[in-house]
């Protein structure tokens, strides 16, 4: 689904968006504030790279990265669960991971990202390794959270 099928699915049912972005940079946010009518829908967008930025910006706890990692399910619904919170959207979106070329470990290779979907009750996440160089990686992973929204909005 394009983004501004997105919205307007959104703006039929009345549901507002937020995101939390790591690894995507902010791309998810500007997929979905290109289309016309966007501000009806998209309240927030967190970018968040940095450790620090997670913890004051989205509440994301400083024991729970330092266990697990910013590249995990863990905080990816951390930062969905914090984005979802402060922004009062009805659905938001995390990214973290690792985009490359650089970065990457034998259990976290470059290319995986882990994303958390928010909604007033739940929180899910769902883990990818994308292929490619880091262009392919984030133009893969705001394709795939657009779809995480579309499913959160069509439930």
């Amino acid at each position: 689904m394009s983004a501004a099928a997105l919205i307007a699915l959104c703006r039929a049912k009345n549901l507002r968006l937020a995101t939390a972005e790591s690894c995507t940079g902010g791309l998810i946010a500007a997929a979905l504030t290109d289309p016309p009518g966007a501000s009806a829908v998209f309240t927030h967008g967190f970018v968040t790279y940095a450790n620090a930025a997670k913890t004051s910006m989205l509440g994301v706890p400083e024991p729970l990265l330092a266990a697990h990692g910013a590249v995990s399910a863990e905080i990816a619904a951390a930062m969905a669960a914090g984005a979802q919170a402060l922004s009062d959207a009805d659905l938001a979106i995390a990214t973290t991971g690792i985009a490359g070329p650089d970065g990457g470990s034998p259990d976290k290779p470059a290319g995986t990202v882990w994303f958390g979907l928010a909604s007033r009750d739940t929180v899910t996440t769902y883990h990818r390794l994308f292929p490619g160089n880091r262009d392919d990686v984030r133009r893969a992973s705001v394709a795939f959270a657009l779809a995480l929204l579309q499913g959160g909005a069509e439930a």
